[in-house]
């Protein structure tokens, strides 16, 4: 048996950080990384969302709408549509011969202002 409580925490520390990461590699102009840090930011997220909803460990996946299915999360369609952003650059770091176009610095902005937005959220539904 999984100790939820502390499986929860784990996910959402490691949100957490990967959001100042995230931030960090933003302002330094490391858009795909950025990009990559915030996917990570919502897949860890849900992975508490996960634990809590199954009384399970997360499952090795960063696709996320998968996740959000698994959680029984639901979300209004631009969010999805975010999400879908979202899950083009986390290949990057997984593939790399996968070479994503990179959005102009005021999209990316507004991409973390999402990110943050949305990884609030998900805290304030555990």
């Amino acid at each position: 048996m999984i100790d939820i409580k502390k499986q929860i925490d784990y996910w959402t520390k490691g949100a957490e950080d990967d959001l100042m990461t995230a931030d960090l590699l933003i302002r330094e102009k490391r858009i795909l990384h950025g990009l990559f840090f915030c996917h990570l930011v919502i897949e860890k997220a849900i992975k508490a969302h996960v634990v809590k909803s199954s009384g399970e460990v997360a499952p090795r996946s960063h696709n996320l709408i998968y996740l959000s299915e698994k959680a029984d999360l639901e979300f209004d369609v631009e969010t999805e549509i975010f999400l879908g952003i979202l899950m083009k650059y986390q290949l990057q770091g997984r593939y790399p011969d996968y070479n994503p176009v990179l959005p102009n610095i005021l999209k990316v902005n507004e991409y973390f202002e999402k990110t943050k937005s949305l990884l609030q959220w998900l805290k304030e539904r555990l």
